[in-house]
């Protein structure tokens, strides 16, 4: 370890930290137009999923991972884990404007 190292390494934990903090608020972003999307799915009366939507950004993000040099099918794997969270928000939008929402006790 040269002298610098420790100093290094919280100069590279601090970048880690500030893309950590990143990604939550493009996540939250993310969300949000989501969730308005949802809503007006549930409005029209389309259906909370769009498997030719899903099947054409996997392949657009697989894509973009090889162009970044990262493993496609992580972000294949990282993108599958928002879209059923966005699927839930979607069926959650489609039972309230239908009347069907569940409240928390049930």
């Amino acid at each position: 370890m040269t002298s610098n190292s420790p100093q290094e390494l919280l100069d590279l934990r601090a970048s880690i930290d500030n893309i950590d903090a990143a990604l939550i608020h493009m996540l939250a972003e993310r969300f949000r137009c989501t969730k308005a999307v949802g809503a007006l799915k549930a409005k029209v009366r389309l259906p909370a999923t769009d498997r030719d939507r899903e099947k054409q950004q996997v392949n657009r993000l697989r894509s973009l991972a090889l162009s970044s040099s990262l493993d496609p099918d992580f972000a294949e794997k990282f993108l599958a884990f928002i879209v059923e969270e966005v699927i839930g928000h979607h069926k959650t939008a489609a039972a309230g404007y239908t009347g069907r929402a569940h409240t928390p006790d049930g």
